[in-house]
């Protein structure tokens, strides 16, 4: 991997060794504050919902002040909301300090995410992506340990750790990074050329579609695993060392994304089999109640995480035209804003009202639906944007001549089909 890839990978793990804060809003509202579980809940929802604004913000201030500006932007604001968490006097600081977090929050997301889409080829986007989500996997474990510490100590200074780990994340992108290139007056003429709808992309829908339940499911094994385990007899502490087994999973399963097998998979049959491993994790679930059956429950799903992880950024990456790939990242990013929103409703409601075996069945019969559609949907519409110009491109941009860039970039699907390279990998 380039010199750039690894950076972005280092200090994303280095902020998410900090990361451990937000899951504990509630508790410091509720213990601190004397809130209502009612009210905790709103705040943490409104954090939600602003992250989804943050999102598209991310991607549009990419484009605008350069991506390492806006890297540092966005960590920096996360940094000085958590420090403004931590000090608040009143709830209602807390509450405008949360929501300032959530609309810094994602800005970081889509300009690191179309850095390492630029910084390697397309056949290896989907290897580069799944070493970025090992390394937070790995950081994320790391995270619970720091938690658990510092927790038992003053639940504001989790926000002070969380704070400082994102300034020091911001640092590093600031002296490590290439540097932006100068700002200079938006040439009107250029912007008519480039792709600046992305949701007027068929393609891009389907994933943000499939996407967005993916994020669903992701969002209500963290919320609902802890309650299964307590209605189940076990300790929901032990939850933590769930996640700690899914994260080992996960790197320990990088090296098998460079077998010819798997790295020939094309996208839609990749993610297939990820979706359908996730289904059968999922179940295993409904029917677990002992911890090692949980235990070999969340080694399935992670398997099929890995193969989702990072064959679905690639693809997104590898849909955007030239000049869009921030964009395009942002888009299909909001699916998981639509998530953190929803997930804690739906798990809980689902155990309230159903039980641990339905909620968990009915997870897994939607990964099964996910899967059924990757080769279904995703495919042709896949297979039709390599055939055709993109839908925000000017037709000065697909004319099929040698010198200009559209050739390339029409190709530029038939380069990331893992069947073209032994090397490509998945999410």
């Amino acid at each position: 991997m380039p010199r750039t890839v690894w950076l972005l990978v280092v200090a994303r793990a280095i902020n998410r060794l900090g990361a451990f804060s937000l899951p504990f809003l509630t508790v410091l509202i509720s213990t601190e504050y004397g809130a209502s579980a009612t009210t905790a809940g709103a705040i943490s929802a409104a954090f939600g919902l602003a992250t989804i604004p943050s999102r598209l913000a991310g991607g549009c201030l990419a484009h605008r002040l350069g991506r390492r500006r806006t890297m540092v932007l966005g960590l920096t604001g996360c940094g000085l909301a958590q420090l403004g968490i931590a000090a608040a006097g009143s709830l209602a600081g807390v509450a405008a300090f949360a929501i300032l977090l959530g609309l810094a929050f994602e800005l970081y997301e889509p300009p690191s995410q179309a850095m390492i889409a630029d910084a390697v080829g397309p056949a290896e986007r989907a290897r580069a992506y799944s070493l970025l989500n090992a390394a937070l996997a790995v950081a994320g474990t790391g995270a619970g340990l720091i938690a658990a510490s510092v927790g038992r100590w003053d639940l504001r200074w989790l926000f002070v750790v969380d704070a400082l780990t994102c300034l020091a994340c911001a640092l590093i992108v600031r002296l490590a990074l290439p540097a932006d290139p100068p700002l200079r007056p938006v040439d009107r003429h250029r912007e008519r050329n480039e792709p600046v709808h992305p949701w007027r992309d068929r393609a891009l829908w389907a994933m943000f579609l499939s996407g967005t339940v993916f994020a669903l499911v992701s969002m209500q094994i963290m919320m609902a695993l802890p309650l299964t385990l307590d209605r189940r007899g076990l300790e929901p502490t032990d939850a933590g060392l769930l996640f700690t087994a899914s994260a080992l999973t996960v790197v320990a399963a990088q090296p098998t994304l460079r077998l010819r097998g798997l790295a020939g998979l094309p996208a839609p049959q990749a993610l297939a089999l990820g979706y359908a491993l996730l289904a059968i994790g999922l179940t295993g679930y409904a029917m677990a109640h002992t911890l090692p059956m949980f235990v070999i429950a969340t080694a399935l799903w992670s398997l099929g995480d890995v193969l989702i992880m990072g064959r679905v950024l690639s693809v997104v990456a590898d849909l955007a035209p030239p000049g869009g790939t921030d964009r395009y990242l942002a888009a299909y990013g909001i699916s998981w804003g639509i998530a953190t929103v929803a997930a804690p409703i739906t798990a809980t409601q689902m155990l309230e009202h159903t039980g641990v075996a339905p909620l968990w069945i009915v997870t897994a019969a939607l990964c099964l639906a996910l899967a059924a559609a990757q080769p279904l949907v995703v495919e042709p519409l896949i297979t039709t944007r390599t055939r055709a110009p993109h839908p925000a491109r000017s037709t000065t941009f697909s004319k099929p001549t040698q010198a200009t860039e559209p050739t390339a970039t029409l190709q530029v699907n038939h380069n990331a089909h893992p069947a073209n390279s032994s090397t490509n990998r998945a999410n």
